[in-house]
């Protein structure tokens, strides 16, 4: 089969979709598949692939510089990029892409534009998983738990001690500050009780280099959980545990900083319920193919959403090839699925 896998990208999670990328790339070349592999934002510049991951290691994020910079020219090479000769005679657009322009919709609806299949969910699913704020709303109209939170937008100009006073009352103490369409933890900030008001501001000011909205969530102490689903079938749960500090991207992409535990150790009732919710915001959504459902248990065995990755990650310390592994299928298989999967939802259309 010809196919084309994306990696890289315009996004704060671009070294992660890099890191991806190798991963999968390995995986399409056992199965015996012909791969091309391309960085969109290079355009139609014939760039090898030694250089396209050359500095692919995941272990840190692009700074706001260096994204500012891939921005100014990177929307028009995109276009250029998939509307070139490059895609011609392609059976299968493989996502190794994370963040904006990969998990939002953006570059699926380039690639239904061109007509190729393309792995994982559809326009409108990947563009509301995305978007943490309706996520939310979604999960609140079916009944699924999710930290209470508020919205600001960047043109909002908020005062800072009005704000702090409403967050502690909607909110509570301690809470996160996120963008509304990151991944990654890229622009997450956790802000204690004792936290004065430059605090806070700090944190708004941080979340709003990456996004013109931002969340200012509840935080919950407690297990985090994160749930694979691929097809219809719902596989092991897996529980990480940072060994210092909290689950960020540091923790995330770095071996030895974090435990993990799969299948994890819930009561046989708390492993349904997970499982149930999953399946329930995967279909809230209109997911498709596969995502990754990441909880919050508290102590009080209450369970949290926060959030449906369409895209989830696929380096070596990723959670779905972990939680595929647990349920006997390897890394290869695991890829190999994806594809038939991605393959029969075009047919369906």
């Amino acid at each position: 089969m010809n196919i084309v896998l994306i990696t890289g990208g315009p996004s704060a999670e671009r070294e992660v979709s890099l890191a991806s990328g190798k991963s999968i790339l390995k995986a399409l070349r056992a199965s015996g598949h012909n791969v091309k592999v391309i960085d969109p934002i290079n355009g139609t510049e014939d760039v090898k692939e030694d250089d396209i991951f050359k500095n692919g290691v995941g272990k840190q994020s692009p700074s706001l510089d260096e994204l500012k910079e891939i921005k100014k020219t990177s929307d028009r090479k995109i276009l250029t990029c998939i509307n070139s000769e490059l895609f011609d005679n392609v059976d299968l657009a493989f996502l190794g892409v994370h963040g904006k322009f990969g998990e939002d919709g953006k570059i699926q609806t380039l690639l239904e534009l061109r007509g190729i299949p393309y792995t994982g969910s559809d326009v409108f699913s990947s563009a509301l998983a995305m978007d943490k704020n309706v996520s939310k709303v979604m999960f609140n109209s079916i009944g699924i738990k999710t930290p209470r939170w508020i919205t600001l937008d960047k043109n909002s100009k908020p005062d800072y001690y009005d704000l702090n006073k409403e967050v502690s009352e909607l909110v509570g103490y301690p809470y996160v500050v996120k963008p509304n369409d990151e991944g990654s933890t890229v622009g997450l900030s956790i802000v204690q009780p004792d936290a004065e008001d430059v605090m806070l501001q700090k944190a708004v000011e941080l979340a709003f280099s990456y996004s013109d909205k931002i969340l200012i969530e509840e935080y919950i102490k407690g297990k985090e959980l994160t749930v694979t689903l691929i097809g219809n079938d719902v596989y092991p749960i897996v529980e990480i545990r940072p060994k210092d500090g909290f689950y960020d991207y540091e923790h995330k992409y770095t071996k030895g900083m974090t435990e993990y535990f799969c299948p994890a150790e819930l009561d046989a009732k708390t492993e349904e319920r997970a499982k149930s919710d999953a399946m329930k915001a995967h279909k809230a959504l209109g997911c498709s193919v596969y995502s990754r459902i990441d909880f919050l248990l508290d102590d009080k065995n209450n369970l949290y959403c926060l959030e449906v990755n369409t895209l989830p990650g696929m380096t070596e310390t990723s959670l779905v090839p972990k939680s595929a592994d647990a349920n006997g299928m390897s890394f290869k298989e695991l890829i190999d699925k994806l594809i038939k999967l991605s393959l029969e939802k075009g047919k369906v259309k």
